[in-house]
């Protein structure tokens, strides 16, 4: 493959997209697990909370070995373990062994969000622009690439383990030529006089997520953070459940609500920049709230399979904007740095989605998934509530004020 057509932006864009295709091809065959090794929802919970687990120990040591040697290079290495654990889910022979391989599953999603997200990181110096929307819209791609692949999978009858060995060599075989030795050396930013001297500081941001935790004005915007990774967790690990058990779908047409879901989010992330420069952050954070609300609505109440996949599709929509605009305003905060304040916000939306589907599974064993799923509405509504939060010049006007 060409240098030339061996972009930054393809690159990283590759390595994000593989992740989403095997998180949302675990997203589309959780219920054939769970028919495999007879599981209720209670046990399926507690596998998610290892999956959660499992991501979370691996921040540090993944943020560590990307300052050192290269967040490319790291990525690549997750992406192969990736793959290994993605296939071993359908080998794991008893439960025990598939707890085992959903916590070392989990651990190689987390390691490989961390430094991709530091690559892109590095490919935004490279670009000297902003690039994050349309990398992360990727991996929403991916993602819906992934379930969707599920639903053909099913409907073909082919089993957990064959599906996702296929899977994993057809899609790291189309990803490695992006993400392979070559990548390194095509997205690694330009070094400047005088880069070496900052290093150090870069590399403490970039393992302050692990740790960091929002404080003053930055705990709202972490509640919305939080309120939209419940949302967006909840349908990765339990859209295709809902739809088989509350619902009544068959496996094959209950993959299809998370495809849906993530084609609505990808379709938004690319066209929703124009939107927030026009109307601003607020609105545009209302109006996704309450989209996402409306979704939920739709899916708990009727619970229909038309209401359901309608409700997925607003309900993606209205998530897509979410935690990039907490993201935003957490970088324009004024009394705190930009790397420890996208850390602090950044622990608390991916910390729902790792920990908000156990919590989910839990609750649907006290009560019942669709209770489960109505209360994501409420956190939804708590979004419009805190949308003021986001405007990027609340800080600025109130540091101004106070000099005053």
């Amino acid at each position: 493959m060409t240098a030339s057509f061996l972009t930054p932006w393809r690159c990283v864009a590759a390595a994000f997209a593989l992740n989403g295709v095997f998180i949302g091809s675990w997203a589309a065959r959780i219920p054939a697990v769970m028919a495999r090794h007879g599981l209720d929802n209670g046990q399926l919970g507690l596998l998610f909370l290892l999956i959660g687990l499992g991501a979370l120990a691996s921040f540090t040591q993944a943020g560590g070995l990307a300052d050192r040697l290269g967040a490319a290079r790291v990525t690549r290495w997750c992406a192969l373990a990736y793959a290994v654990t993605l296939v071993a889910i359908g080998l794991a022979p008893s439960v025990w062994m598939l707890g085992l391989v959903l916590m070392l599953f989990g651990a190689s999603h987390g390691a490989m969000d961390v430094t991709m997200n530091a690559w892109a990181s590095d490919v935004e110096k490279r670009l000297g622009r902003s690039a994050m929307s349309s990398i992360h819209a990727m991996w929403s791609f991916g993602a819906g690439a992934g379930a969707a692949g599920g639903y053909v999978a099913s409907a073909l009858g082919l089993s957990v383990a064959v599906h996702f060995a296929v899977i994993a060599v057809v899609w790291l075989g189309l990803a490695w030529p992006f993400i392979g030795p070559s990548a390194s050396a095509v997205t690694a930013p330009e070094v400047k006089p005088g880069a070496e001297t900052a290093k150090p500081q870069s590399a403490r941001r970039r393992r302050q997520p692990v740790l960091a935790l929002p404080r003053g004005a930055l705990i709202l915007v972490g509640l919305i953070a939080l309120s939209s990774g419940l949302g967006e967790g909840a349908m990765a690990d339990w859209s295709a459940v809902y739809l088989r058990d509350v619902v009544g779908l068959e496996e094959a047409r209950a993959a299809l609500g998370y495809a849906l879901f993530s084609i609505s989010m990808v379709s938004v992330r690319l066209v929703v920049d124009g939107a927030i420069t026009r109307a601003g952050p607020v609105a545009v954070a209302r109006v996704s709230a309450l989209t996402a609300a409306l979704g939920i609505l739709l899916v708990t109440g009727p619970a229909t399979a038309t209401s359901s996949f309608i409700g997925f599709v607003l309900m993606g929509a209205g998530y897509a904007a979410l935690i990039p605009l907490a993201f935003s305003r957490a970088a324009s905060d004024p009394h705190v740095p930009p790397g420890q304040a996208i850390a602090a916000v950044s622990t608390l939306g991916y910390g729902a989605m790792l920990l908000g589907p156990p919590v989910i599974g839990q609750i649907s064993e006290l009560g019942s998934l669709r209770l489960a799923f109505a209360l994501l509405g409420g956190f939804a509504v708590l979004v419009a509530l805190l949308s003021p939060v986001l405007a990027r010049d609340m800080g600025a006007r109130r540091a101004v004020a106070q000099d005053g």
